[in-house]
């Protein structure tokens, strides 16, 4: 059997990859610092997070946002170091000091709405959009992330939950120092805001993780390869009645040849058991890359 060409891809130089990595918290950073001012706060949606503690403090104490960010996110990214004993890194530390800056640098533009439900919808995006294009450069802008980790070190809470307990309050206080209905409002944008971050970092996938089983593995297998031009993997397994051993097929498709995958296993065997997952994201040959 004639063997498919590998191809190795070579590695990203260590300082074109830093290029694009800081050049993306910076750009991620502007993203949430714009729409954080023309979205965001000119509704008084206080979605979690340092600004969301920011959008109180500017409607109780008329405090500038862009600085009580600063003051809230460099202390808090100190003790993270101090802590934790975690190694956040300088692109971290870039991102907790310049997402403050930039909403200093933005804080003059006009609000793009007026209408709350549309500033948390497109303030989420916004946001979520920014964030994501941050995480993807490998670092954080600090903030109520580094105080959900302080939380779950000292409580020994699952950190999801911290998170979300942190980011509940923040909207519970908005919600009694606004109003009950700009509370939901926050809860709507940072519900976008985590939906958002989720497309950005794993994108449009389609891709579906098929598991076939059959008493024609070997027909199966050729059949994948040669007709869907898809590579498999073959898992041993036993039933769990029957206590027999089979041999399980594996294999990763797109959602376009998924169809054509169900309609060749049912021609070689039309009682074979296939189960479809969604696979979240897919790296490798003939999928991402990276």
């Amino acid at each position: 059997m004639m063997m498919a060409k590998k191809y190795r891809r070579e590695p990203m130089p260590a300082l074109t990859r830093h290029i694009i990595e800081y050049s993306l918290v910076i750009l991620g950073s502007f993203f949430v610092a714009l729409a954080f001012n023309v979205f965001l706060l000119p509704n008084n949606i206080a979605s979690g997070g340092v600004a969301g503690i920011s959008t109180i403090t500017k409607g109780v104490f008329d405090w500038e946002p862009g600085i009580v960010q600063l003051l809230l996110n460099v202390p808090l990214f100190i003790a993270g170091l101090i802590i934790l004993g975690m190694n956040f890194g300088l692109k971290s530390l870039v991102g907790t000091i310049i997402l403050p800056i930039f909403v200093l640098l933005t804080s003059h533009l006009d609000p793009a709405t007026s209408e709350p439900l549309l500033g948390a919808i497109f303030g989420g995006m916004g946001v979520g959009l920014g964030l994501g294009i941050v995480f993807r450069g490998r670092a954080s802008t600090g903030g109520i992330d580094l105080a959900a980790q302080i939380v779950h070190k000292y409580l020994h809470l699952p950190l999801g939950l911290c998170v979300a307990m942190l980011d509940g309050f923040i909207v519970t206080t908005s919600a009694l120092v606004f109003s009950i209905e700009e509370g939901l409002y926050a809860l709507i944008g940072l519900f976008v805001t985590s939906r958002t971050i989720d497309f950005v970092q794993v994108g449009l996938n389609t891709s579906k993780t098929v598991m076939v089983i059959t008493d024609y593995v070997e027909d199966v297998q050729q059949a994948i390869l040669n007709e869907i031009d898809r590579g498999v993997t073959v898992l041993n397994g036993s039933g769990g009645y029957t206590e027999q051993e089979r041999r399980v097929i594996m294999c990763v498709v797109q959602q376009n040849e998924f169809t054509k995958l169900t309609q060749t296993v049912k021609t070689i065997d039309s009682g074979a058991f296939v189960v479809a997952m969604n696979a979240t994201e897919v790296l490798g040959e003939g999928f991402k890359t990276s």
